[in-house]
């Protein structure tokens, strides 16, 4: 691909448009962060955040918007139960061979977090160097269901409709995808603990204690689950967006991350 920094980028995986966007110097030059975002994010609400890890740790960044969210291409509805193991075996290694990266961090958040660790560990790419997993779902729990109801009562009955479509050209497609399937009973029985037992490169997990969509048990996965070098970043006065939250403390820990396991090098 040819790294652009001035605009945001088309292209496309499997015949499906997708919306992109490069911060920094490119794959020639310095290791690459992939950006997964949340189950109702895009590339644009990831805010200064990429610039931010730019600055910081002068590695270049690709945020993309997954099919059916931001400017991509829309979705068939409902979505697979399964979907975000389905993003990290089918979609993810395509994107990440379309950037060209050599060296590469993945860093997620929510529904990106778990997408992050079933990629790393089911069919991590010979060049990744390392995850952070910001507030991921190792499965399903009863306080992410009850959440995601209020949320959708705010969006089909407040505003959040309104300030969501200024993101995304399929709104109703971006909040349903991801509601209904949070919301099917079978759901419930989603995990991906196995994945989480095969990786294989250092894990850093950054997690609100506050976090309104997850509690310490999915902490306690991370630590009891991984076999490789994890380490956990808790922030006490924090809820689901650390990296919105508290930009500065997240950014700090992950440059530390990149230090302590000289992934940069």
């Amino acid at each position: 691909m040819i790294w652009q920094t001035k605009s945001s980028l088309v292209f496309e995986v499997d015949g499906v448009s997708l919306e992109g966007r490069c911060f920094g110097p490119p794959p020639d030059d310095a290791p690459t962060i992939f950006l997964l975002h949340e189950g109702l994010g895009c590339v644009d609400l990831w805010r200064d955040f990429p610039l931010r890890l730019v600055k910081s740790l002068g590695f270049g960044v690709f945020a993309y918007s997954r099919q059916g969210y931001g400017r991509s291409d829309p979705i068939r509805l409902p979505r697979a139960l399964d979907y975000m193991n389905i993003e990290a075996k089918v979609s993810l290694p395509k994107v990440i061979s379309f950037v060209g990266a050599r060296r590469y961090v993945v860093i997620g958040h929510s529904d990106g977090a778990s997408i992050a660790a079933a990629y790393a560990g089911e069919c991590a790419g010979q060049g990744l160097a390392g995850i952070v997993l910001i507030a991921p779902h190792f499965f399903a729990e009863d306080i992410s269901v009850k959440s995601i109801r209020l949320i959708k009562e705010a969006f089909e009955q407040g505003g959040l409709k309104d300030r969501l479509a200024k993101y995304h050209s399929d709104i109703d497609g971006a909040f349903y995808g991801w509601c209904d399937a949070w919301l099917d009973p079978a759901f419930l029985n989603w995990q991906i603990l196995s994945s989480v037992r095969t990786i294989a490169v250092p894990a850093l997990m950054i997690q609100g204690a506050q976090d309104e969509y997850g509690t310490c048990r999915q902490v306690e996965a991370f630590e009891r689950e991984l076999s490789g070098d994890g380490t956990v970043f808790m922030l006490p006065d924090c809820g689901h967006s650390p990296h919105l939250e508290m930009s500065e403390d997240v950014v700090h820990a992950i440059k530390n991350f990149i230090q302590d396991n000289r992934i940069g090098l």
